[in-house]
């Protein structure tokens, strides 16, 4: 077999806001329901590696060198729809031409919203 990722671990805070943020936002189901501030999100498709959210008593002091690109076709709608259910818009500096949105999710870690091209 070779080396594949299986699961992104995120340590967070504020877990319940992250289960429901990162359930939603990717359409992702619980492997097992969550026990002791752990849970296991799983593509219900079976192609996307999980994401494991792991609570932790202490918040975030330094911005993370780990981010997820997560694409999309439409990315004002995807944005938008993010928002919704509890991302907020980072203040980042755009090139001209970015074809990326930063957002935060709920324990204000950093992710972008990429609008791939149509083909």
């Amino acid at each position: 077999m070779k080396l594949r990722i299986g699961s992104i671990v995120i340590m967070c805070n504020e877990f319940d806001k992250m289960l429901a943020f990162w359930q939603a936002a990717l359409h992702y189901a619980p492997r097992a329901p969550a026990t002791d501030g752990g849970v296991v999100l799983r593509d219900p498709d079976g192609r996307g590696p999980n994401v494991s959210l792991n609570k932790v008593s202490k918040k975030r002091v330094a911005r993370s060198r780990l981010h997820f690109d997560l694409y999309t076709n439409d990315q004002e709608m995807e944005v938008e729809r993010l928002i919704a259910i509890g991302a907020r818009r980072y203040p980042w500096r755009y090139r001209p031409g970015a074809d990326f949105v930063v957002l935060e999710d709920p324990d204000g870690n950093l992710f972008c919203v990429v609008q791939m091209a149509h083909r």
